[in-house]
């Protein structure tokens, strides 16, 4: 059985036991004449979140154990004379192995993959009854259980708020625990680039140039003559973030102003709704615009004053990535200035302000620590954007603060290295690694420095 067919099972039984339960404890309180502890809803979700919440944590569980152990089943039934050879490596094997299972052949293929894929088609069809019976089994059990406990002192919708307030707890461990994994893996995949690398040389190189790799970095005392200075992809990332901030916050937050203390509920009602559009469009159709119809008007109306422009140049694709972040500046800023008390509107009146003066005497600080949380949101999202950078600024990594020249990102140059097969014992693929874990200390510190002044603002205007 299929796990979406095994989860739509599971969901038919939970379905079952919530108008079962339902219904039984509208039968007990007609009979008792007598209100129960809590609502008839409550008595129908406890057995049906038992019958559904316990099964999927048993698939997710199993899922997750079957992988490691059919591993390691399969590299102990390979033959002694393949794992002992030192060409042997247990990731192509397993690999082979999984492609014949899934029907992927090429050329001839060895005895011990046949074997290896037979036996792991057994092990997973096996595998698959097991969970299934497992997970419908417990299903049944836990609607059951929940059925059984139905009674007119049963505090069910304590029981029901409990397992929510579980479920969040859990929701928010995986969160932090994703996290967590991610930041490590980044930083152990760098620690081993840096013992190819000095990180002084990546750090204050200026010239990238993975392409091409040289003798090994340490201990041959050969230098390759592959360059891994860092500093040109960090001055084109916040030479494009500066174009795109010049453009999206001006144009966002006057914006957010006209739209929460100058327009009319009319006007509102199909600007707003207009705005947040571009939010939607896919980033790429943002690269296609930017490459076929911004970078040609820059080249050309640079050409005709007499400017050398690039035909994939930083201005291009900063002023487009600027258009794309605007909804992220309007929309939140907005929502911010609705949020001031009108009481503060109507003191400025009463002093005599004008509604400009209002405005920028006493909503726009108010809102202030709002606007600059908008502000970071649009930060990080320029800071991390590619496809736009890959088709409309290139992925040249020149040294260049000219935005009229073509120049890359550090997130443009990571998509670039990581693209198809790759080695992850070389310099080039780690440097992947220490790019993202540089970018991730950047912002880190961006955000740190714009929070305490959140935080600072926020306390003055609260």
């Amino acid at each position: 059985m299929q796990n979406f067919q095994l989860i739509a099972v599971c969901l038919c039984i939970a379905t079952i036991a919530y108008f079962y339960g339902r219904a039984r404890i509208v039968k007990q309180a007609n009979i008792a004449q007598s209100r129960p502890n809590s609502l008839p809803v409550f008595y129908g979700l406890f057995p049906a979140l038992l019958g559904l919440i316990i099964p999927v944590i048993i698939i997710a569980i199993w899922l997750i154990s079957e992988s490691i152990i059919m591993d390691m089943m399969l590299l102990n039934a390979l033959p002694d004379t393949l794992t002992l050879s030192e060409e042997f490596s247990a990731s192509v094997a397993l690999a082979q192995i999984y492609n014949l299972a899934d029907g992927i052949s090429v050329g001839e293929v060895e005895g011990w993959v046949k074997q290896g894929a037979a036996q792991f088609i057994a092990w997973k069809s096996s595998s698959n009854m097991m969970m299934s019976m497992a997970a419908i089994a417990s299903s049944l059990l836990c609607s059951l259980y929940g059925i059984r406990l139905i009674g007119l002192n049963f505090r069910a919708r304590n029981a029901v708020e409990r397992i929510i307030y579980l479920g969040l707890i859990a929701c928010s461990i995986v969160a932090i625990f994703t996290t967590i994994g991610i930041v490590f893996s980044v930083i152990f995949e760098s620690i081993r680039f840096f013992r190819l690398i000095p990180p002084l040389e990546f750090l204050t190189g200026l010239t990238w140039n993975p392409e091409f790799e040289g003798a090994a970095r340490a201990g041959s005392g050969q230098g390759g003559v592959a360059a891994y200075g860092s500093i040109p992809l960090f001055v084109g990332t916040f030479l494009i973030s500066i174009i795109a901030l010049t453009v999206a916050i001006p144009i966002g937050l006057l914006s957010a102003i006209y739209l929460s203390e100058y327009a009319s509920k009319s006007t509102r009602s199909i600007v707003k709704p207009a705005l947040e559009i571009l939010a939607g469009v896919p980033t790429v159709v943002y690269g296609f615009f930017a490459a076929l119809t911004i970078a040609p008007l820059f080249k050309g109306a640079g050409e005709a004053i007499g400017l050398s422009v690039a035909s994939e140049s930083a201005l291009a694709a900063g002023f487009v990535m600027g258009i794309m972040i605007i909804p992220f500046i309007s929309s939140l800023s907005d929502d911010v200035i609705n949020s001031v008390p009108q009481s503060l509107r109507d003191a400025a009146f009463g002093l005599g302000s004008t509604k400009s003066e209002a405005v920028k005497n006493v909503v726009l600080p108010a809102a202030l620590s709002g606007i600059v949380a908008s502000i970071i949101l649009a930060v990080s999202r320029a800071v991390g954007e590619t496809m736009i950078v890959v088709m409309a600024a290139g992925l040249a990594a020149n040294l260049s603060v000219n935005p009229l020249d073509a120049v890359t990102t550090v997130t443009a140059q990571i998509v670039t290295i990581l693209v198809g097969d790759q080695e992850f014992e070389s310099a080039k693929t780690l440097s992947a690694f220490a790019l993202a874990l540089t970018l991730i200390v950047i912002t880190l510190s961006l955000n740190f420095v714009a929070l305490r002044i959140v935080k600072k603002y926020r306390e003055q205007y609260d």
